[in-house]
C-alpha cells in the first residue's frame, strides 16, 4: 500500500568546471529517493500504529496516527480510507463520506488498485445507509460494484433497493385517491367491464394496500373472468387483513367450488356462517358445495340439465362453439369473458357444476 513511483528531474545548472555535473546530480537524486523511501516507511509505521489504536477503539489516537501517515505520504489512499473507518465507528458519517471522497481522489491521481477504490465507495454507501439516505447509498454501492464486484456489496445493494422500493410504495399510499379508484372500479363492475374494474381495484390497492374490501372486490372481478387462482389469492389476502370480513370467506368458497376443491370450499363457507349465520350467500354456497361433494358426476349432470336456464345456455349454438373452443384453447376463454352476456352464462355453468376451470 505504498505511494506511486515518481521521477526526479535535476534542476541544477551545470558546473563550469567540466566532468563534475553528472556526479553531483546523481548524488542529489539518490539522496532525495532515499528520503522518499524513508518517509514511506515511516508512513506505513504510522498507519500500523493507527490500526493498533483502532482495534483498541482508541479512535482519537488512531486519527492522529493516520494524519501523520497522510502527512508523510499523501499519495497512499489507504491511509484516508482507514481514517474514514474511524469516523464511521464514531458515527460521524458525514466526515466519513468526505474522507472517502478525498481517498478516491488520491487513488485516481496515483492509479491505486481498483479494489481500494471499490472499498472506499462501499464505505461511503455504508455511511449513507446509516444516515438513511438510501438513494445515495444505492448510487455508491453501484459505483463500488463498477470497480470490483464482490458478493457482500451485491447483497448490501439488494437490501438497499428493497428499502427504497418499500419507501416508494409507502409514499404512493393515498386513501382519498384509493377511494376514487374503488368507486371507478365499482362502476365498471356494474357495467360488466371486469378487466377495467380489475385495473381500478389494483390501483386502489396500491394507494391503500391495507383495505381488505379492495381485495374482496378484485376477487369478485377475477371470479367473473374465471381467474379463480387469482381470486383465491385475493380472498386469502383479504382474510389476512380482516379475519372477520364475511365476503372474503364467501368469495373464497365460491372460487374453491369452481376449482372443484369442495372440502376446502366447505370450510370457507362454514367460517362465513360462523361470522353471520343469517347470510344467505354463505348458507346457499354451503348447501351447493355439500350437494356437489356428495354427488357423483352423473347426478350433477342430471341435476344441472333439469335447470331451464342451463338448458337454454347449452341449446345456444354459439355457446356450444364457445365451450368447444374453451376445451381446445384455454386462452380463448379470456376473450369470451370480455362479453358480459357470455361471462354470465359461463358463470351459471360453473355454479351448476357442469364445467370447471382449474
Amino acid at each position: 500500500e505504498g505511494g506511486g513511483a515518481f521521477e526526479l528531474q535535476c534542476s541544477r545548472k551545470p558546473a563550469r568546471s567540466g566532468g563534475s555535473t553528472s556526479c553531483v546530480c546523481r548524488e542529489f537524486c539518490s539522496s532525495v529517493i532515499m528520503s522518499g523511501d524513508i518517509k514511506r516507511d515511516e508512513a506505513v509505521t504510522a498507519k500500523e500504529a493507527g490500526n493498533a489504536a483502532y482495534r483498541k477503539r482508541d479512535f482519537e489516537t488512531a486519527i492522529k496516527h493516520y494524519d501523520k501517515a497522510i502527512e508523510l505520504d499523501p499519495t497512499d489512499m489507504s491511509f484516508r480510507t482507514n481514517k474514514a473507518a474511524v469516523y464511521f465507528e464514531q458515527k460521524d458519517y458525514q466526515k466519513c463520506i468526505e474522507e472517502c471522497n478525498k481517498a478516491i481522489e488520491v487513488g485516481r491521481e496515483n492509479r491505486a488498485d481498483f479494489k481500494l477504490i471499490a472499498k472506499a465507495y462501499a464505505r461511503m454507501a455504508g455511511a449513507y445507509v446509516k444516515l438513511e439516505d438510501y438513494v445515495n447509498a444505492r448510487t455508491y454501492y453501484q459505483k463500488s460494484l463498477t470497480e470490483h464486484r464482490i458478493p457482500d456489496t451485491l447483497s448490501k445493494l439488494s437490501e438497499v433497493e428493497k428499502i427504497i422500493k418499500e419507501q416508494e410504495r409507502k409514499a404512493y399510499i393515498n386513501p382519498e385517491l384509493s377511494l376514487e379508484e374503488k368507486n371507478l372500479g365499482n362502476a365498471c363492475f356494474q357495467k360488466g367491464d371486469y378487466p377495467a374494474a380489475v385495473r381500478h381495484y389494483t390501483e386502489a390497492i396500491k394507494r391503500n394496500p391495507d383495505d381488505a374490501r379492495l381485495y374482496s372486490n378484485r376477487a369478485a372481478c377475477y371470479q367473473k373472468l374465471a381467474e379463480f387462482q387469482l381470486a383465491l389469492k385475493d380472498c386469502e389476502e383479504c382474510i389476512r387483513l380482516d379475519p372477520d370480513f364475511l365476503k372474503g370467506y364467501v368469495r373464497k368458497g365460491m372460487a374453491l367450488m369452481a376449482m372443484k376443491e369442495h372440502s376446502k370450499a366447505l370450510t370457507a363457507f362454514q367460517k362465513a356462517i360462523e361470522i353471520d349465520p343469517n347470510n344467505q350467500d354463505a348458507v346457499d354456497g354451503y348447501k351447493r358445495c355439500l350437494m356437489a361433494s356428495d354427488a357423483d358426476p352423473e347426478e350433477v349432470r342430471k341435476r344441472a340439465m333439469a335447470d331451464p336456464e342451463v338448458q337454454k345456455i347449452l341449446g345456444d349454438p354459439a355457446m356450444r362453439i364457445i365451450l368447444e373452443q374453451m376445451q381446445s384453447d384455454p386462452k380463448a376463454l379470456q376473450e369470451h369473458l370480455k362479453n358480459p352476456d357470455i361471462a354470465a352464462k359461463i358463470q351459471k355453468l360453473l355454479e351448476s357444476g357442469l364445467i370447471a376451470i382449474r
